[in-house]
């Protein structure tokens, strides 16, 4: 069954009983339903989940979740067990997926009501839209600032500095603040924050000091500055090289106080690498046993360290809170009105700043379409947060700010399709997308004839970017059993990597798990076809046989030369296939974050359209724009997340101080 869109879903406004879940606890007797497709909600994590079913007289045929708002490596990575349990069990009521216990209990409630109204025991409604879906569906992603009536406000919570939004570049205001002294609240739509990334690009940290690794500041803003192709204000950039290796600095001490290493990750690009990296990352060093923390019990990541830090020194976390516009009085951003987590308006006074830092929006797809659609045609799959909706960025346009002028968004070639999907952009709102995390490696890669267009070297978006000129908007991955000798051997650096780094420093995913867990598992999925010969493989991918078989061959005879006379690929990442067995997977592209946002100053004051500071309003992290533009610098390990947490350890640290 086809995903389905807002506007053709039924709407079904009943209550959520525990009679009515206690009684459906069993598969209904024979032609006991009303055949037809049944819609309901139920709250999840951070909104809601809407489950959708349909019936025969005897049976639930089909079930679709969407769970969109749940977090994507917990709640969305469970829709699809959910849906196989519904579908087995014949039944709304299921087990509860392991780490996903708010997910599951969503789904079995909407379930439970799917159910109810298929069995006639309570009425279908049709909901009407509520005033953002109509601006959704009407492309007018924009759309207008809430009217809030003042008798509505149950009451008004004073502080010096509010951060809306508590992922990387929040959680790192929050602590940096609080630390200087600052009164400082949080606010989050989820229960518990977004989450904290975990690779920071920084120049001259001590870290890099200690292993010899240099990097010139004005080669490094120079660099970024051509693949921004001059859209970026280099005084931030400048910003950002000066002041980034400190951020690091103290983000290392943090971790240490907890027990966990901060690593420098090097790179080993030879010299005739015609894509040099930038040895910039840091990455903690979480323990093997990684989410015990001995002191607390809990999970011991980046957010529960920042956490931690910034509550002993004050700090307030508001979670289940969602800002639903900023105030600005006699010229000032004053704070904001949210609702809590009671369901209540309350007003938010900042005496000293309100800082923006919701996330960008990756998850807004009226945004996403109206701003770059280009891109949504050559993606298969979304791994942005959550949260990532638009509102931070659409409540600074409401109050005068100004926004780039240029769209564009952090991609990674990693995302696996069967060989009958398609990639855009209802195959990014999909919770089963396939990851193949090995994508960027400098496999053959070929299009849909089965011809090579393209340097597999190239960056993550240039592959992806060159399949907008490509059948169906993607290319394909040929590699053979001698795969795992080839990743150690290609010299990838930041997340692409497979194998440790020079100094020690260990990869997200090494090349033993990918043999053992992934590729096995996305073979079982159906996203990578296992053949013992070419022909074969290729009539697995839907590719010419003849056409694929030719290929491979001049690839072949090109790597035993040594040299690429089509395309120019280095010699150390040439490798023939010729041992059987051999695997391809079709692949697109899957979002992380976009990049543009609130034009910024270097104090990430927003701009407004005259190009003045807006007093009291500060954006950072991906709300926040002026920086990135045309494609993400990816060669720059943790370029992103190391941008985010410099502003935000740097905006903390200026309204202390105010």
């Amino acid at each position: 069954m086809t995903a389905l869109t807002r506007r053709n879903l039924l709407r079904a406004g009943v209550a959520t009983g525990a009679a009515a879940a206690a009684s459906l606890l069993h598969a209904a007797p024979a032609r006991i339903y009303t055949p037809g497709t049944y819609t309901a909600k139920a709250s999840g994590i951070a909104g809601d989940v809407t489950v959708t079913m349909t019936f025969d007289a005897n049976r639930i045929t089909d079930v679709v979740i969407d769970a969109s708002g749940e977090t994507p490596s917990i709640g969305q990575a469970a829709a699809s067990k959910l849906k196989a349990l519904l579908m087995e069990k014949q039944t709304a009521s299921v087990d509860a997926v392991s780490g996903a216990t708010v997910t599951s209990d969503a789904v079995s409630r909407a379930a439970a009501k799917c159910v109810a109204q298929a069995k006639g025991e309570i009425p279908v409604e049709v909901v009407k839209h509520d005033a953002k879906s109509d601006e959704a569906d009407s492309g007018d992603w924009l759309g207008k600032p809430p009217s809030i009536d003042e008798k509505d406000i149950v009451s008004t919570i004073e502080t010096e500095v509010l951060v809306v939004g508590c992922g990387t570049s929040g959680m790192f205001a929050v602590a940096s603040a609080a630390e200087q002294g600052a009164r400082v609240i949080g606010i989050d739509r989820f229960a518990v924050g977004t989450g904290v990334r975990e690779g920071f690009a920084a120049i001259d940290s001590r870290y890099q000091q200690k292993w010899g690794t240099k990097i010139d500041k004005f080669d490094f803003i120079a660099y970024a500055t051509k693949t921004a192709g001059g859209h970026v204000d280099q005084r931030l950039l400048k910003t950002f090289v000066d002041r980034s290796g400190e951020v690091m600095n103290w983000y290392g001490d943090r971790l240490a106080e907890r027990g966990v290493e901060l690593w420098h990750e090097t790179v080993d690009s030879p010299a005739e690498s015609r894509y040099p990296a930038w040895p910039s990352c840091h990455t903690p060093k979480w323990p093997l046993a990684r989410w015990e923390d001995e002191k607390g019990g809990k999970r011991l990541n980046g957010n529960a360290v920042l956490y931690d830090y910034a509550v002993k020194h004050g700090a307030e976390f508001h979670y289940n809170t969602t800002m639903l516009k900023l105030e600005r009085v006699d010229g000032r951003v004053t704070g904001c009105i949210a609702r809590n987590a009671d369901g209540k308006l309350v007003r938010y006074r900042a005496k000293k700043g309100t800082v923006i830092a919701t996330g960008g929006y990756c998850r807004n797809y009226a945004m996403l379409e109206a701003l770059q659609p280009w891109n949504l045609r050559i993606l298969g799959g979304n791994k942005s947060m959550p949260g990532a909706l638009g509102d931070g960025i659409r409540a600074c346009l409401w109050v005068g700010a100004k926004m780039d002028e240029t769209h564009s968004m952090a991609q990674f070639d990693r995302s696996a399709l069967r060989p009958d999907q398609e990639p855009g952009i209802e195959a990014m709102k999909k919770t089963d997308m396939g990851t193949f995390w090995p994508g960027s490696q400098p496999w053959l890669k070929v299009n849909a004839d089965g011809e090579r267009f393209f340097n597999e070297s190239g960056t993550y978006e240039g592959i992806l970017h060159a399949d907008e000129y490509q059948k169906g908007h993607c290319h394909y991955s040929i590699f053979d059993a001698t795969w795992t000798d080839f990743v150690q051997k290609t010299c990838m650096a930041g997340c692409a990597r497979l194998h440790p780094h020079a100094n020690g420093a260990r990869p997200i995913f090494e090349w033993q798990f990918i043999e053992s867990t992934v590729l096995p598992q996305l073979i079982d999925q159906g996203f990578v076809q296992k053949a013992d010969t070419i022909e074969e493989l290729a009539r697995k991918l839907h590719l010419p046989p003849e056409k694929l078989a030719a290929t491979v061959k001049r690839y072949n005879e090109l790597a035993h030369k040594g040299v690429d006379e089509d395309f120019g690929k280095e010699a150390f990442r040439l490798a023939p296939l010729e041992k059987a067995p051999y695997y391809g997977v079709k692949n697109a592209g899957y979002s992380l974050c976009t990049l543009d946002g609130i034009q910024i100053d270097t104090h990430m004051r927003a701009i407004d359209t005259e190009g003045n500071f807006i007093p009291g309003l500060y954006v950072i992290g991906q709300d926040s724009g002026s920086f990135f533009a045309n494609t993400y610098p990816n060669l720059i390990g943790g370029f992103c997340a190391g941008r985010a947490a410099t502003w935000g350890w740097l905006v903390g640290r200026e309204l202390a101080a105010v």
